[in-house]
């Protein structure tokens, strides 16, 4: 069910989709207006989405603390509920998405005091039927006064990011028909100009009645990729036969063509953000039916860089005019690969890509490979399953065990700075507990880790 404010605007939307295929842009879109900034700290930059201000895991701030023979200081600390993704941080304002029993809630949270501002919720039944937590899986996405959450039952919902008053919401696995994926709903949306872009990957009424877990049986309707007007929640495009998988889009973003690429079940896709328009998809995924693609694409220029972990692992992909055409790729035949990215995502920094390659927690390695040949310059076991944050010419490395470590990044080889576990002044045990599988946030040098229970605020630049 849609709630919207606009009714003229969502009766026209939909006319124009039944009729055309692709839905137009409306006549004109409301005045995009930024919420109070509540924040002391005022240099630096917010971390308003999964993966940073621009997709991408790298923060643009400097003036780190390198010496950490004394812990990052802690700012403050909260208590979470079930749920996997990270916080969100923009204007003063921590946004964070988990669940209570049969409740999930949004909360808002100071960023810099961890004092409660509001809060939303929702009922929900979801259950993982692989015996993962039944929280949500995706980090909010704050725009201006909006902010956008995605429940791991499919609830798309729109609200004021200042008050926490519902603006629209979606039920997109009604809406959409979409079959229980493994781990749920676990891509984060991506706002691109006046569209919040949204994997869902639905099926038509024969699909429905497939056994639970048997995907490969499973049809898709054209709605991998589904573009929602961002202030009313009216689908203006969709696209793509391919399920949904875990992997958030990548959208290059150029004032004369941005494009999307969107790593579904079945493969990458490549679009135009703006019309919807599928440009090219190149298929890569393994063969065993329970595998999944769950790393965001990494793009350079006119490059691509996908990775998976239960099979033919890597490639680099070149966009021509309408085909994705291989630079390189790991062969499906050998044991060995360059990289095989599980949940995490690479970050890519002069010419070379740093990731966590492995499946399991035993065999995961950091690792540093070239980007224009694969090849790997180094690789670094014992550490865990890891996720990375670069900022000012370092890691911060997350070990699933909650270890936090601080790494140069340099293709010369590991070379770690500082290591240290979060714990509470006059206390013993560390705040971060396995698994912490989401990937650090950065905003005006306070730096905000999760572990399985807690979030955790420390303070990574001195502020002024």
């Amino acid at each position: 069910m849609v709630r919207t404010t606009n009714l003229l605007t969502a009766c026209f939307a939909t006319l124009c989709l039944s009729l055309t295929g692709q839905a137009q842009p409306p006549t004109s879109s409301p005045k995009e207006v930024a919420p109070p900034d509540l924040a002391q700290r005022k240099f630096g930059e917010d971390w308003p989405a999964f993966l940073g201000p621009r997709g991408d895991s790298k923060s643009n701030e400097s003036g780190i603390l390198t010496d950490w023979s004394q812990p990052p200081r802690i700012f403050w600390h909260a208590q979470l509920g079930t749920s996997y993704g990270n916080c969100s941080i923009s204007r003063g304002r921590c946004f964070v998405f988990d669940r209570v029993g049969g409740t999930s809630r949004l909360r808002c949270l100071h960023s810099e005091t961890g004092e409660p501002l509001w809060r939303y919720r929702y009922a929900t039944d979801y259950e993982d039927m692989y015996g993962y937590n039944n929280g949500p899986r995706c980090s909010p996405i704050v725009d201006n006064d909006r902010v956008y959450i995605f429940g791991a039952e499919g609830r798309l919902v729109c609200l004021n990011a200042a008050s926490g008053e519902l603006v629209w919401d979606v039920d997109t696995a009604h809406e959409f028909g979409v079959v229980q994926n493994f781990f749920g709903v676990g891509s984060a949306p991506v706002v691109f100009e006046d569209l919040l872009l949204v994997v869902i990957g639905g099926s038509p009424i024969e699909s429905q009645d497939v056994a639970p877990g048997r995907l490969e049986q499973v049809a898709g309707n054209g709605s991998g990729v589904v573009a929602f007007d961002k202030f009313t929640g009216e689908v203006r495009y969709k696209l793509s036969d391919e399920l949904a998988s875990y992997a958030t889009i990548s959208v290059t973003r150029d004032n004369q063509q941005s494009k999307a690429f969107a790593f579904l079940r079945g493969g990458i896709v490549a679009f135009d953000p703006a019309t919807g328009r599928e440009d090219a998809f190149f298929r890569w995924r393994a063969t065993n039916p329970e595998s999944v693609n769950a790393s965001t694409p990494v793009i350079v220029n006119n490059e691509v860089f996908i990775s998976e972990t239960y099979g033919p692992g890597s490639c680099l992909l070149a966009l021509t005019t309408d085909a994705l055409k291989v630079v390189w790729q790991d062969d499906v035949r050998k044991r060995t690969k360059a990289m095989q990215t599980h949940w995490n995502t690479a970050i890519h920094h002069k010419g070379f890509l740093y990731g966590c390659s492995g499946r399991h927690t035993q065999n995961a390695e950091l690792r540093c490979i070239e980007w224009k040949t694969g090849k790997v310059r180094w690789s670094q076991p014992g550490l865990t399953r890891t996720s990375l944050l670069f900022v000012d010419g370092h890691f911060v490395c997350l070990g699933e065990d909650g270890v936090l470590r601080l790494v140069v990044a340099t293709p010369d080889g590991y070379d770690p700075v500082g290591e240290t576990r979060l714990v509470p002044a006059g206390e013993s045990e560390p705040l971060l507990a396995y698994p912490a599988w989401s990937s650090p946030v950065l905003a005006r040098g306070l730096m905000y880790v999760r572990g399985k229970d807690q979030l955790v605020c420390v303070e990574l630049i001195h502020g002024p």
